[in-house]
């Protein structure tokens, strides 16, 4: 048993591994390439980086769904969402406390929100279908234009433009050329590095025959959500609270209207009874638990160690409820 698992493993740790690697090439060169266009600061932190740290999710998401395991695809939109807000945002708070004080936060949390409460009811006759598919990437782009309209907007003064302007600063500075290469180089390896994790975790769910849903939930959509844990943990350093929010925020929005929309488009499929009873409600309630913390209190929030780690121990009960079901499975 240990040998027929061993390759799949391996191919599980070693996409992994080149899937974060690659990611941020990616993010990289999205951002020199965007920033060659004269593309404004904040466009580019709400869109390129926003969907570049969700990049991982659409690649496997997509490679999934071709090789029809359409459950991955939706437990890794699903995961990464719970993920990003119980492990990325509560570890962090756990290192320092979090300050958010941009408006422009507090203006796309309940956005976020609704959207995560539309899904659900989307989904509630247990399918994701084609039609459901095109109604999501519809309301990405009508997100997406919204969101460039708000962001080109804002106060200059805005902590989120201020923190944006300077983490693209900081950026390394490429040539065009180099820019466009990076991205195609690690567009590339994403493909190849997903389509590893993608096997390898097929293979581990079918010996233990546990649900390929699970296996997204957990093990994939840690995985894919690692280079927004990465991106948290540099913003927090540098007192860039408002961007990793920013980032956040940006990122469950793509991975829940465009990861989601990837199986209905190209692996319409029945949805586990499970995903609706569940896990789609987790992801709301954490959803509507960093729309709470992140309302001001005496001037702006804070989400302090002690609630970063009742985020924590939320997200790590959440994964032994899903290690009962595995087993039950």
């Amino acid at each position: 048993m240990a040998i027929s698992l061993l390759i799949p493993g391996l191919a599980l740790i070693i996409g992994l591994a080149f899937l974060v690697w690659s990611s941020d090439v990616f993010i990289d060169g999205s951002a020199s390439t965007a920033t060659h266009l004269s593309i404004s600061p904040l466009v580019i932190g709400v869109v390129v980086l926003g969907f570049g740290t969700s990049m991982p999710e659409v690649v496997v998401a997509t490679l999934a769904s071709l090789d029809n395991s359409p459950g991955l695809a939706v437990g890794n939109a699903i995961g990464s969402n719970i993920a990003n807000i119980g492990l990325v945002l509560g570890f962090t708070a756990v290192l320092a406390p979090i300050a958010i004080k941009s408006s422009l936060i507090k203006r796309e949390l309940p956005v976020l929100l609704a959207i995560s409460v539309g899904v659900y009811l989307l989904l509630l006759d247990g399918t994701l279908g084609f039609v459901d598919g095109l109604i999501l990437v519809s309301a990405l782009i009508l997100v997406m234009v919204w969101m460039i309209k708000v962001n080109k907007a804002v106060d200059p003064k805005d902590p989120l433009a201020s923190e944006t302007s300077q983490a693209i600063d900081t950026m390394p500075a490429f040539t065009l050329n180099k820019s466009l290469l990076m991205l195609l180089v690690g567009l590339i390896i994403l493909m190849i590095s997903a389509k590893l994790m993608v096997w390898g975790a097929v293979e581990i769910a079918h010996h233990f025959q546990v649900p390929e849903v699970i296996i997204g939930l957990t093990i994939i959509a840690i995985g894919t959500s690692l280079p927004e844990l990465a991106a948290a943990i540099a913003a927090a350093r540098k007192n860039e609270a408002d961007l990793m929010i920013g980032n956040i925020v940006g990122s469950n929005l793509f991975n829940i209207l465009a990861v989601l929309a990837v199986p209905g488009l190209l692996a319409p499929s029945v949805l586990e009874p499970s995903v609706l009873k569940e896990d789609i409600p987790v992801m709301i309630g954490f959803t509507l638990a960093m729309l709470l913390l992140a309302l001001p209190r005496k001037g702006h929030a804070v989400i302090s160690k002690p609630k970063g780690l009742l985020l924590t121990l939320a997200f790590a009960i959440y994964l032994f409820t899903l290690y009962i079901r595995s087993t039950s499975a």
